[in-house]
């Protein structure tokens, strides 16, 4: 593929990168949701868009009957008396549903607020309150829990309430609750087929009148961080910069055929989302849905259904790995998985794909900000993350002054662009952005002289030991090629001679017999010596606090880290 394009500044040498203009970009179709399904349905009506393996039974949804059954939740929501911008409230695992649910409120107008079934009451309670959601739409059985019971829990008025007027203090905006996964109610909350016949007098006409009168600069999703740093973050994004992506994400894949995709991450964070939806749905794919990720259905599921593509986080390669059935499943089949992850070194798979993982993004920009996409030329990508997507500008700030600093040199990524989001819950927009309306990332790294941007972590995790920084991205990439390697995540303990000790926290594979001389002889072979580990240290999996998202808590591992090196002194 041919290189992408990036426009660089080069006024007084400073680290600024734009894409190309917005306006130059191909492939990119309406830009609101309820235009987006509409034109997924018009474009591929009987194709299969959706299948998911529950409770004994086969359910599989064309484009049409995502159409058809988003236009049944969208009727119901107006008969429920939802606005231009009513917050409705989602929560519910990867499921049928979740499509209606999601394209259903944005056909009525409203704003889908997607809720992680990860969530505690507590975190509940907390979400529900600062979102303001109207309506709530709740898979009611997640594993062990049973949201309907927590929510009464957390507001029992609700238990003896009249469904379609819950008048709760606690929610004041509140007003009716349903179960997507029952028909029958409990309290307040109603059953799912009582919630949608309340749509029914409604004509499909005012659906898309409404649907017509979204704008693309209007509120789309309001999605919440998985809280890696501390408390969640509400984040609002606009339907142009959430359809963007959806539009974008087929063409970061590089995709030929159609991908029949796996994948049991939550399309409740914004990465599966749009990677899983858009990806997927963008190109006339189908969605191979699991409710939650158990590594021997996952197998089971991509074999019987043939499933082409993969999207699973780094843990969860290990778990598919060591399931009971991987020896005998049969995965021929896939083509969209990264042929350097462990999955593609199964004995039935042949691929040479490679996943556009040289990108950088998060939540507040609906996923990526600048990006290599699959099949890029590697002698021009290099080890870099990308360069911005189209109509964006990336730039490199110093931390404590703001000032943009010269090409090449390292400090924190500042972002802008049309995925940029409206803008936290309860935080005034001015007091996120900077005087050019530049999102500062708190993540750390440099431009170079081509445009490409260099992401290095985040700035609380860049290990500063002897006067130079380490890059825990660059070390924990080496790590993990060495046979053995389960986990690899490096950080920095106090030091009183180099101020932070670079320390390599390993979970090894059972058997592996790695030693810490084995992974620091491994690292020199590739990096400085001032960037091997002077400690090593193995962990049990069951150590390493992690995030929702199955992030690492890098703070919290610090902290582990240093006790352990202490108590070895």
């Amino acid at each position: 593929m041919a290189a992408p394009r990036a426009i660089i500044h080069l006024d007084r040498g400073l680290s600024v990168s734009r894409g190309i203009p917005l306006e130059e970009e191909t492939g990119i179709g309406p830009l609101t949701l309820g235009s987006y399904v509409r034109e997924i349905a018009r474009s591929y009506g009987p194709r299969e868009a959706a299948v998911i393996h529950l409770d004994g039974e086969v359910q599989r949804w064309t484009y049409d009957e995502v159409l058809a059954r988003s236009m049944e939740v969208a009727k119901a929501l107006i008969a429920c008396g939802i606005g231009k911008g009513t917050r409705v409230g989602i929560l519910a695992t990867n499921r049928l549903e979740f499509l209606s649910c999601v394209f259903g409120t944005a056909l009525a107008g409203g704003i889908a607020t997607t809720i992680s079934t990860f969530f505690t009451a507590a975190e509940l309670e907390v979400v529900l309150k600062e979102s303001g959601c109207s309506v709530l739409l709740l898979e009611r059985n997640v594993l062990k829990k049973d949201f309907a019971e927590m929510l009464i829990g957390i507001e029992p008025s609700i238990a003896t309430a009249t469904p379609g007027d819950l008048a709760s203090l606690k929610f004041p905006f509140l007003t009716h609750a349903a179960m997507i996964d029952s028909d029958k109610g409990l309290g307040g909350i109603e059953g799912w087929a009582s919630f949608l016949a309340a749509g029914r007098t409604v004509e499909p006409e005012l659906v898309h009148a409404r649907a017509d009168a979204v704008m693309a600069s209007d509120p789309a999703v309001l999605f919440f961080s998985s809280g890696s740093t501390g408390k969640v973050k509400g984040i609002l994004s606009a339907h142009r910069g959430v359809c963007l992506q959806l539009w974008r994400w087929p063409q970061w894949y590089n995709i030929k055929e159609p991908p029949r995709t796996w994948s049991s991450n939550g399309f409740f964070w914004s990465g599966n989302f749009a990677m899983a939806i858009g990806g997927t749905l963008s190109s006339g794919g189908s969605l191979l849905l699991q409710r939650w990720f158990d590594a021997e259905e996952a197998l089971d599921l991509m074999q019987a259904e043939k499933g082409t593509m993969v999207l699973a986080w780094p843990h969860q390669w290990a778990q598919l790995i060591d399931a009971s059935n991987y020896a005998v499943t049969d995965l021929s089949t896939l083509h969209y998985i990264d042929k350097d992850t462990p999955l593609a070194q199964h004995p039935t798979v042949n691929t040479d794909w490679k996943e556009p993982a040289q990108a950088f993004g998060n939540t507040e920009t609906f996923t990526l900000i600048s990006v290599f996409p699959s099949g890029t030329d590697p002698e021009y990508s290099g080890q870099s993350h990308g360069v911005p997507t189209a109509g964006a500008t990336l730039k490199i700030v110093d931390p404590m002054t703001g000032e943009t600093m010269p090409i090449g040199e390292r400090g924190e990524i500042a972002v802008k662009g049309p995925t940029l989001m409206l803008g936290y819950l309860g935080i005034p927009l001015d007091t996120s952005l900077d005087d050019e309306g530049f999102l500062r990332s708190a993540d750390g790294g440099y431009i170079d002289s081509e445009g490409r941007l260099y992401w290095e972590g985040r700035l609380n995790d860049i290990i500063k030991t002897g006067g130079a920084n380490v890059s825990p991205i660059e070390l924990d990439t080496v790590i993990r090629t060495l046979e053995g390697v389960k986990v690899s995540q490096s950080v920095g303990v106090p030091d009183d001679l180099l101020g932070e000790l670079v320390v390599a926290c390993i979970v090894q594979y059972e058997g592996a017999g790695l030693t810490e001389d084995k992974i620091k002889a491994h690292a020199k072979q590739t990096l400085a010596s001032y960037k091997v580990p002077r400690r090593v240290l193995f962990f049990a999996e069951e150590d390493l606090a992690t995030t929702g998202t199955a992030k690492i808590k890098t703070a919290e591992l610090r902290k582990l880290a240093a006790e352990r090196l202490a108590a070895e002194s």
